[in-house]
């Protein structure tokens, strides 16, 4: 699609009444939407993506300093990438590769720890670290050039499902009549209240404390994360250049006091905690970023379609599920609804239309399945780490050594984390 013609659909105006008809409507601009909207134009759907931030292109990341929203990306969602044509355009030079990884009990003993091996799971590698922006703004230019796909920089206002389809109304005035509706915009979804979807939500009464740091040691592509007495966890993740991301998953008090501490109070926090395996790993750390701080919760939408007599609408990413980020699996996740559904579309019957309930019925069962077991199991492992008592704390422990010496169970914790794409 031309620049010109992006222009004049971001700039329709506000008193425009007239109706436009395409195939499907994505509405929301993360990667997960994003990602879906250009594999539906592959497939020849006319698509139309509508977010308030479309307006402009990501920028490409340059320079020394990381970005603060940074992601493990899964071999699955690689695969995903690579079947919309991207993956051979994102910059590696911003991407690590892990290799290995390495959890940490909260006992402080050796034999309390968990190590997932690439090498060992017959896998070139368990996954990748990178920037937010670095797959935003690849998606981006690979849309410029989907000449089924259109990008509005508005908001919708309004949703009517009727028997044929969807209608929207934007803020903008103008109206779009599309078969299929995706709402991929986030947590707080406004298409999911205004279809009356409920979700199950828990906080976490924790906030996750993002930084960037530069490393003395090298990281040797490993991946650590440490449980810490009390249920805080720390991740350090590899990034390139001998650097590392932290994610801190902490109280919301302890939060706001690690966003004061500057470098040398951070330089003795690192000491003091974990028995001082961070910078036994990673050596001294210099911070590389400002820190930032943002809450955790657990959602899930109680249905990934609409209403059961007329659905229309497919939930997918966070705005079906939300998770905590001790697995690394929140991104992966909601591309592998994108997976799915990518998948479902390309191979439906020549006579079923894109919105046909069969088809969306397919796509809520199986990613129910897989949603609701990752959520179950990330749940429980973050609890079983915040109990106190000394027989939880023991077998939490325990457990851990025990997987570790279990080559079969590791490598189907391996298989999970990896993730699946299945595209022909």
């Amino acid at each position: 699609m031309s620049e010109v013609r992006q222009t004049i659909l971001a700039n329709l105006p506000k008193n425009t009444s007239q109706m436009r008809t395409v195939d499907v409507v994505v509405v929301g601009a993360g990667i997960a939407g994003k990602a879906c909207a250009l594999g539906l134009a592959q497939l020849g759907l006319n698509t139309i993506q509508i977010a308030p931030d479309l307006g402009q292109a990501v920028p490409a990341p340059q320079g020394d300093q990381w970005g603060q929203r940074i992601y493990a990306f899964s071999p699955g969602t690689q695969k995903l990438l690579a079947h919309l044509q991207i993956w051979d355009a994102v910059d590696h030079s911003r991407m690590q590769p892990v290799r290995d990884m390495r959890i940490f009990g909260d006992r402080g003993e050796k034999h309390d720890q968990l190590h997932l091996s690439a090498f060992e799971a017959g896998t070139p590698q368990l996954a990748w670290i990178g920037e937010s922006n670095v797959i935003e703004h690849t998606l981006d230019q690979a849309s410029r050039f989907q000449n089924k796909l259109e990008r509005i920089n508005d908001a919708v206002e309004n949703i009517q499902i009727d028997l044929d389809g969807v209608t929207l109304q934007l803020k903008n005035g103008s109206t779009l009549r599309s078969q299929l509706v995706i709402a991929a915009d986030g947590a707080n979804s406004p298409i999911r209240a205004e279809l009356g979807i409920s979700t199950k939500e828990e906080s976490y009464s924790q906030s996750a404390v993002v930084a960037n740091w530069i490393c003395s040691n090298a990281h040797l592509e490993t991946a650590y994360q440490w449980f810490l007495p009390g249920g805080d966890i720390v991740a350090m993740l590899p990034l390139p250049n001998k650097q590392a991301s932290m994610v801190w998953s902490t109280s919301p008090e302890n939060a706001v006091e690690l966003l004061k501490l500057d470098q040398t109070a951070w330089t003795e926090n690192f000491s003091s905690i974990a028995n001082g395996e961070i910078v036994k790993q990673l050596g001294s750390l210099t911070l590389n970023s400002t820190p930032a701080a943002f809450p955790l919760r657990r959602i899930r939408a109680s249905r990934f379609i609409g209403p059961d007599d007329n659905p229309k609408v497919v939930l997918i990413g966070d705005a079906a599920h939300v998770m905590h980020p001790l697995a690394g699996q929140g991104l992966n996740l909601g591309l592998r609804d994108v997976a799915t559904l990518l998948n479902i579309l390309s191979k439906r019957e020549s006579f079923r239309m894109p919105n046909d309930k069969v088809l969306l019925r397919r796509y809520e069962r199986q990613r129910q399945g897989d949603t609701g077991a990752l959520l179950w199991v990330t749940d429980k492992l973050k609890k079983l780490f915040s109990a106190s008592s000394g027989t939880e704390k023991q077998l939490r422990n325990w457990g851990l050594g025990l997987v570790n010496r279990s080559h079969f169970i590791k490598r189907r914790l391996i298989e999970r984390a990896l993730g699946d794409a299945d595209f022909e």
